[in-house]
């Protein structure tokens, strides 16, 4: 199937299209219109045209938009799925319940606009004011430019679609490459919607190009951007004076005390190192253990690891499909070769079978090896010995990413100083740092971006605050 433009509400048909291939098995699974930065710089113009409408449209009209879409998207859950296990190899399985968490954000988004409110100001709390009829409240934008990464298609674009557009602005989306038909068939069900503002939404496909026009023209008013760090860095320098929101790379950690339970440890730590093949910002990549009970947990890791099902995407006991590419697996077989000319001991044999990469526990690994100090994306997990959580915490925090952390204890002392020093926009007690709730402000610190996902974070990103006074 063909993933035309959306020239706001228009479909355009494209001259040329570049195919999508399964990271699977190599089937053509979609067509993506080729796109230029005309096309981009058209739908930033409808986008503008379409803000001064969006903004007006009453609110009971924007939250039924964003309900309709939801009850749609519910409708033809299985066909979504289908595409997201086409386009990314995501086991059919996860690939449902990225559906139903995409169906909750964009639910929480329409719940969470219609208690969204400004407040009043006492003026004449202050000796240099008076009396007067103040108050703030929140306006939208006018447009936002999202641009969206391959290892969540649907949900990670509905994290930016259902808030901006509740908010009363008008979006131009430019999904990841990987996926062009499910962004195309999720805008296509907001635009089609009877309650859609019309030319509120557009779709471009392309890569740098494309891009670029986006970011650097004066017509958004923010960018949000999922990614990596070094196209969030050329976004940051080219953007403007504009908002800029960048949830950006991770290098996830946890640490395992003396007090915790360690088969549940090892059993949740194996989730969160190897589910989406390891492809998410806050996959669990190292593991300090406590010296006293490394031997123990590194056994249970590699035992917990050894019972995930690895093959096709189709099958709905498979927990680990496809690597999105060629260049993924063999990078990360690069890695686990340079770790083990370094001294690290794999605990489960490495090996790949095309872009289906075996999840791989790494034992004996140091701070210096390239393995534990760069973003992996690939199921590969790392285990470190320490002495202590101070040792832990210290370690930790030496990274330039600050996404998301764990600790598995029983001890409160110590999951309250987790929570008092971790360096990261979220700290986990007694759980893998890859658990995300949508409701829950998300985003990092440090190289890991700036501003916060989640429906209410993300309404307060995608709208201004006008202050007030009458006198």
């Amino acid at each position: 199937m063909d993933a035309h433009v959306w020239m706001g509400s228009r479909q355009v048909v494209a001259l040329s299209y570049n195919e999508r291939l399964s990271p699977y098995d190599g089937r053509v699974v979609s067509r993506a219109a080729e796109c230029s930065a005309e096309d981009a710089f058209q739908a930033l113009k409808i986008a503008h045209n379409a803000s001064k409408i969006a903004k007006k449209t009453p609110l009971h009209q924007r939250c039924a938009w964003l309900l309709d879409v939801a009850s749609k998207l519910r409708e033809q859950r299985e066909e979504f799925a289908k595409v997201l296990c086409d386009e990314v190899g995501k086991p059919i399985t996860y690939a449902r319940m990225e559906v139903d968490r995409c169906i909750e954000t964009i639910t929480l988004s329409a719940e969470t606009m219609r208690t969204m409110h400004g407040e009043t100001i006492n003026t004449d709390a202050t000796s240099s004011g008076r009396k007067a009829h103040a108050y703030w409240r929140r306006e939208a934008v006018g447009v936002v430019v999202a641009i969206t990464p391959f290892n969540f298609p649907l949900n990670l674009v509905a994290h930016k679609l259902a808030p901006a557009l509740v908010a009363g602005n008008a979006v131009v989306l430019k999904p990841t490459p990987e996926a062009p038909l499910c962004a195309y068939k999720l805008a296509q069900l907001f635009i089609e919607s009877s309650f859609a503002t019309p030319d509120a939404l557009s779709v471009v496909y392309g890569d740098a190009e494309v891009g670029s026009a986006l970011v650097s023209s004066d017509i958004p008013r923010v960018i949000s951007f999922t990614g990596s760090v070094g196209v969030g860095n050329i976004i940051t320098k080219s953007a403007g004076i504009k908002k800029v929101s960048l949830e950006l790379g991770g290098n996830a950690a946890t640490y395992i005390d003396t007090s915790a339970d360690l088969e549940y440890a090892a059993s949740r730590c194996a989730i969160g190192a190897f589910v989406n093949s390891g492809q998410v910002c806050i996959s669990l990549q190292r593991i300090y253990v406590d010296s006293s009970i490394y031997d123990t947990f590194a056994a249970k890791m590699a035992d917990a690891t050894a019972k995930l099902i690895v093959g096709s995407p189709y099958n709905d006991d498979t927990f680990l499909g496809p690597l999105i590419n060629d260049e993924a697996a063999e990078r990360a077989m690069s890695w686990i070769e340079s770790a083990m000319e370094e001294g690290a001991r794999p605990l489960t044999p490495p090996h790949r079978k095309g872009r289906i990469f075996y999840p791989c526990v790494m034992a004996d690994v140091t701070e210096s090896m390239k393995i534990v100090c760069e973003e992996v994306f690939a199921p590969i997990v790392s285990l470190v010995r320490v002495d202590g959580i101070d040792d832990a915490i210290e370690r930790m925090n030496n990274s330039p990413y600050g996404l998301q952390f764990s600790i598995f204890t029983n001890n409160l002392s110590h999951a309250t100083q987790a929570i008092d020093e971790l360096d990261a926009g979220g700290v986990v007690i007694n759980d893998m740092p890859t658990l995300r709730f949508d409701i829950q402000p998300y985003g990092g610190v440090k190289l890991s971006g700036v501003g916060r996902e989640g429906p209410r974070f993300a309404i307060e990103e995608f709208t201004e605050i006008k202050s007030v006074v009458i006198l």
